[in-house]
């Protein structure tokens, strides 16, 4: 079963990640809700990365609906009569463990392509000071554990897994204390001193972690992403619930409510662990899951529930290659970036030049930065437009 709603959702995370990568270059004229919070809080912006979690998690109950156990859909019944007695047996079809890990790899070895390739400096592949972690990364590793939590795990085995991961996150970062710092310093001023940095530069060496961390950690490290694992779970959890309710308004409505939950519960553990998503606190997982829930909700009401399709029509469109619009979205950033336009020191690069030149000499600052984001946003939804009609789906 696709779920033509969750593409078209799909489609509008992957816009709002073009929108937000391309005219947060321009800061700071830039919209606020299009840049990220510097340290706690949440706009736009926060939201694109967590949605896509969510996403991937409620693609993969749908994927892996035939291997559920307990309703599988698909499950061969093989009927035995023995005289006045009827025996059945159910054939799972085994899971798909390789591909699973297959894919993980993919996703993570793009990353780190991406990441070879800094915005600044000469045309190499970078090594020295390659950065290990990354977008891609963590959606590598939040799909393979999830998708193993999904797999091995009872139902309720899966939900203990998801509310230790992020109770337990929480009572490590703030009272484990960091050697040299002591315990829950959660410092924008200080970005070194919480436990995940600690954690991150414990294992991956400084050269290799994020310069916004003063490379003593990472906004996407390792300790960090295992809450993350969580925003990709509860999307799975929401999946498996769909699966399970008619196609009718009270289950978008359902979804709704419990989005409203989330939102309340995750606002009120903010004042206890802040909403961060440099360091993806737990609130921020709650909180976000409840934006998440909305959005679909509304996504999956007026596609699947009204029939009312026209409207997001391009977001599905560019939901059906949204990991080869993104990478490519960011190749293009890259490019700009690198391309020296004139001579000398003070030469700008092609995305100054053209921002400056082509939009806000008309627009002013702010207007232009999301003039050009939105152009470029048509560019790729060109892109994604032909690869719909030539039919060419990438997949991984």
């Amino acid at each position: 079963m696709r779920l033509t709603s969750l593409d078209a959702f799909r489609g509008f995370t992957i816009a709002g990640m073009i929108l937000v990568n391309m005219a947060s270059l321009a800061e700071p004229d830039v919209y606020p809700q299009l840049l990220h919070a510097n340290w706690n809080g949440c706009t736009f912006a926060d939201l694109v990365f967590p949605f896509f979690l969510f996403i991937v998690g409620v693609a993969i109950a749908f994927s892996f609906a035939k291997y559920d156990q307990t309703k599988s859909k698909q499950a061969q019944v093989t009927e035995d009569k023995q005289g006045e007695h009827e025996t059945f047996r159910l054939s799972i079809p085994t899971p798909p463990y390789g591909k699973i890990f297959r894919r993980a790899l993919i996703l993570f070895a793009l990353g780190l392509f991406l990441n070879g390739f800094w915005n600044k400096g000469p045309w190499t592949f970078n090594l020295e000071n390659l950065r290990y972690m990354g977008v891609l990364q963590r959606i590598s590793l939040s799909y393979l554990f999830a998708s193993l939590a999904a797999l091995t795990l009872p139902r309720q085995g899966q939900w203990i897994l998801a509310g230790v991961l992020l109770v337990g996150y929480w009572l490590a970062m703030m009272y484990v204390p960091v050697p040299g710092f002591g315990a829950g310093i959660l410092d924008v001023n200080n970005p070194g001193a919480n436990l995940a940095a600690f954690i991150d530069r414990s294992i991956i060496p400084s050269a290799h972690l994020h310069a916004s961390f003063k490379n003593l950690g990472d906004p996407e490290g390792l300790f960090s992403t295992i809450p993350a694992i969580v925003s990709t779970m509860f999307g799975y959890f929401a999946g498996q619930w769909i699966l399970s309710q008619p196609l009718k308004t009270r289950t978008s409505v359902g979804l709704v409510l419990v989005g409203v939950g989330c939102l309340i519960v995750g606002f009120a553990w903010g004042w206890i662990f802040p909403i961060n998503k440099k360091l993806w606190t737990s609130s921020y997982v709650v909180f976000t899951t409840g934006w998440a829930l909305v959005f679909l909700a509304t996504f999956y009401e007026l596609i699947e529930v009204r029939l009312i399709k026209k409207w997001g029509k391009p977001f599905e469109v560019m939901g059906m290659n949204a990991i080869a619009i993104f990478v490519a979205s960011v190749l293009l950033i890259k490019v700009m970036a690198k391309t020296i336009i004139g001579a000398g020191k003070e030469a700008p690069n092609a995305y100054t030049v053209i921002y400056k030149d082509y939009f806000a000499s008309w627009a002013g600052g702010v207007n232009g930065s999301f003039l050009f984001a939105f152009v470029t946003l048509l560019l790729w939804l060109g892109v994604a437009w032909i690869m719909y009609r030539q039919r060419w789906f990438l997949k991984i």
